[in-house]
């Protein structure tokens, strides 16, 4: 008696598409890919940290050796050496760095030559709403943020072939970052009005993280709801190519 075909030992990528259980499937090219969780923690971690880890670790670290001014500069030039060091070993800056150098550069350049802490807090609100403009900017075009941002930072990948079908979703998570920062700014302006400068910034954290997740939690779930409505598949891949 014939014995059954074995089952090719190739990839063994996982394929779901929204709302359906996880299954194999001969067409993997048309599904977007994202890394598997481990490596996806691993890719978000470091693009955090990249652009917000490495600058806080540099302020905490030089303001306690040399005092607030230090700790700015140090904030600044660890930002700009690792935009240096991402351009010469890669070719390119990820748009979150290039986002951070924009905005630490004016705070504290501000805030040393004013010599006014007020001065520097005040770019936080400041900074959300440039953000805000940003992201409601680049919805309207042919490259809207949220779409380079979710390559750089969750190693999303994008057939070719759903580009077109997925555009108008990333124009309109964009739009709704855009309202996220315009959230944050005036949040955060206010607070800056009302709260004591030494409870300010534990504030203005909690604040942050909390419109952060809420604003990701949004665009997860609807990202999911798009991607069951267009039966478009997501495939975990042990490794994302560029």
């Amino acid at each position: 008696m014939a014995q059954p075909a074995a089952e090719p030992q190739g990839d063994r990528s996982t394929i779901i598409t929204a709302g359906e259980r996880p299954r194999r499937s001969a067409d993997r090219s048309q599904c977007l890919e994202l890394p598997r969780p481990i490596r996806l923690a691993r890719t978000i971690g470091w693009n955090a940290a990249e652009s917000f880890g490495l600058p806080v670790a540099g302020y905490v670290v030089a303001a306690w050796l040399g005092g607030r001014n230090a700790g700015l500069w140090a904030m600044l030039a660890t930002i700009w050496l690792t935009a240096i060091a991402r351009k010469l070993l890669t070719g390119s800056v990820p748009s979150l760095v290039m986002i951070s150098i924009a905005v630490l550069t004016v705070q504290t350049v501000a805030a040393i030559a004013t010599g006014n802490l007020l001065i520097f807090l005040v770019h936080f609100p400041v900074a959300n709403l440039a953000l805000c403009l940003v992201f409601a900017w680049t919805a309207r075009g042919r490259s809207p943020i949220a779409a380079r941002l979710a390559a750089e930072v969750i190693g999303l990948r994008c057939p070719d072939v759903h580009q077109p079908r997925l555009h108008r979703f990333f124009q309109q998570v964009t739009v709704l970052w855009a309202g996220v920062f315009l959230v944050l700014a005036v949040s955060l302006g206010v607070l800056l009005a009302t709260t004591p400068l030494a409870t300010y910034v534990p504030v203005w954290a909690a604040t942050t993280v909390v419109l952060i997740a809420a604003g990701i939690a949004a665009s997860v779930l609807w990202l999911r709801s798009v991607l069951r409505r267009l039966s478009i598949g997501l495939r975990f891949t042990s490794a994302i190519t560029a």
